[in-house]
This record gives structure tokens, sequence and C-alpha cells, in this order.
């Protein structure tokens, strides 16, 4: 099928274009700069094209892109774009650009699907942050579990639905919404956990600086994340909401252990926040039952890939590591 990834030079957009091209789709990416990110591949780059959407920018600037998109007629709309790290998002409240490109971001993007024909598919990809706190005696959230965002990132994704929901009631787009839990690999940047301990292991020498060790996570990797994605668009009921995740615990210590084991195990580590965290863990059944997902890549060759990455990537503080 014809797809149109949006934030395809992001973190997922890149792994995400990678499996829908090896399924036999086309794909055309749209991202704020319009081009990809300095570590895309040279194959990537010459298989997807990328038209310059800025969703923080006014929406009269989008009148090449979205010319562009309309010629392009895609089936299917993988609406990656976001600020996606949520201290970028504010504290206890969005900030003016959270709320710009996380909510007025995907009201464009679902204006613009109602406008297009034949209609396309979309697929927003919304967060675990939207669900209410939970405890250490009942951590798995389903769908139908309690939403109350604790964080601004959540708040913006949970408004983000709530815009996929009117436009499906008002306009008839045919939408379906991801809930992702915690996922990380290859490319990855240092703002997220196992890439910010691997950057510590592969340019200091001193103690390696981690929150707590008995964080309570759902880790999941990103190629089998992407494979969720196109099953969704696939098979997802329209105006539904799926988990993706692994449905499995993990602390964030034996993540640490996998990667001190491969990279340095006699490197010391530093608690600064030491103490147990519970996070959402998924309930994936409805997912599973409704594409045959499965998770397939174990967390000991996430590591060691995104490892691998971080030591090969281009510039003076990654290639050449040991």
């Amino acid at each position: 099928m014809r797809a149109l990834i949006t934030g395809i030079s992001g973190f997922v957009g890149p792994h995400l274009a990678e499996h829908l091209l090896e399924c036999g789709d086309t794909v055309l990416g749209a991202a704020p700069e319009g081009q990809w990110g300095e570590t895309a591949p040279q194959t990537m780059r010459r298989a997807v094209e990328i038209v310059r959407w800025d969703l923080a920018a006014p929406e009269e600037d989008a009148g090449e892109a979205f010319s562009r998109i309309v010629a392009f007629r895609p089936e299917a709309i993988y609406h990656l774009a976001a600020i996606s790290v949520p201290r970028q998002c504010g504290q206890t409240a969005p900030t003016p650009l959270a709320l710009r490109v996380n909510v007025e971001g995907t009201r464009r993007v679902v204006n613009l699907a109602a406008s297009l024909r034949p209609a396309p598919r979309v697929l927003l990809v919304s967060s675990s942050h939207v669900y209410a706190p939970v405890t250490e005696e009942s951590p798995r959230v389903h769908e139908e579990s309690p939403v109350g965002p604790r964080d601004a990132y959540g708040m913006t994704k949970l408004a983000a639905e709530r815009v996929v929901r009117e436009a499906i009631a008002r306009d008839g787009v045919d939408a379906v919404i991801a809930r992702s839990f915690q996922h990380t690999g290859p490319g990855q940047g240092p703002q997220m956990m196992l890439p910010q301990w691997i950057q510590q292991f592969v340019e200091t020498t001193g103690p390696v600086t981690v929150y707590t060790r008995d964080a309570r996570i759902d880790l999941s990797d990103v190629r089998d994340v992407v494979r969720a994605y196109r099953l969704l668009i696939e098979y997802g009921a329209r105006g539904e909401v799926y988990n993706v995740g692994s449905g499995v615990v993990r602390t964030s210590g034996e993540v640490l252990d996998v990667l001190r084991s491969l990279a340095d195990p006699r490197r010391a580590v530093f608690e600064s926040r030491p103490g147990r965290k519970q996070d959402p863990i998924a309930d994936i059944s409805r997912l599973v039952h409704t594409t045959g997902w499965r998770a397939m890549i174990p967390l000991e060759k996430t590591v060691a890939d995104t490892l691998a990455w971080w030591r090969q990537r281009p510039g003076p503080t990654g290639a050449g590591k040991p």
C-alpha cells in the first residue's frame, strides 16, 4: 500500500519505513526539515522521498507538502510526529509548543485525511502516559483502564486521542489508536533510558549514573513495535484503541545488567534517585487477538544492537569507540 509517515526523521520513523518497504509498500515521509537526519542510511534516502511539513509552523506553510501528499494518494497515514520526550512537553501543564505539535498537529493530520479521496486509514501513535498511575500490586492496564495523565506529555497525547475520536464521529475518518509503551533500539537519542546509559559507557570512563535499578517497566524493541503498527493499519478496528507493548514486567536493573555484561562489567554504577518506581504494564490481549502480533526480539539483542549503533554512529564521539 501507499503509506505516508509523519515525523519520519525521528527515532521510530526510519524503522517503520524500513519495515514498510520490506512489506512491499511505497512510502512518502513528512518531517519538519523536509529531509532525513544525518544518521539515516543511504538506501533509505534513495528509497523514500520526504516533504517538508512542520506541525509547529503556520498551516498555510504546508501548501507544497499538501499538494505532494494529495498527488501521492496515501492509503495509510502513520502519524508519528510529536514532541515525544516527556520532559520537553512541560511539567504540570503542556507548553504551547507541545499543544501546537501534539494536539493541533494531530488535528491537521486528521483534517487532511478527511479531505483525501480515496480516504486513507490513519494510525495515531499515542502513549501509555495517558493512563492513570498504577500500583505495584496492580500494574497491568488494558485499554479500558482509567486514564489520568500525570505529566504534560500524557495530557497532550490524551487530547490527541480526543481529536481523532471527534474526526471519526464528525467526518467519518477511518482511524485506529495505538497506545505505545516504552520502546528502544538502534538510533534512539540519549534523552531515553537505554541510550542515556550507553552514551556514558561509550563516551566516559567514570561511574555510570542511572536514576534507579528498581523501576518496573514494559520495554519493547522498536523493530517489534513497528510491525504492530502495520498490522493495526491492516487489521485494527476503526475507532479502536490498542496497547502496544511487550506485556512483560522488567526492572531497569535487568536491562542495565545486560548492558554492563556487553559494554564493561567492571564499570561502577551510581543511582541518583534510588527506590522503586512502577510504570504501567501492557495488557496486549486485544492486539494479539486482532493481529496475531507477538514480540520477537529478545532484550539481549535489543541492547547489543543499540550499543553497536552508538559505537558505530557518525560523529567524533561515536565511530571508533571500543
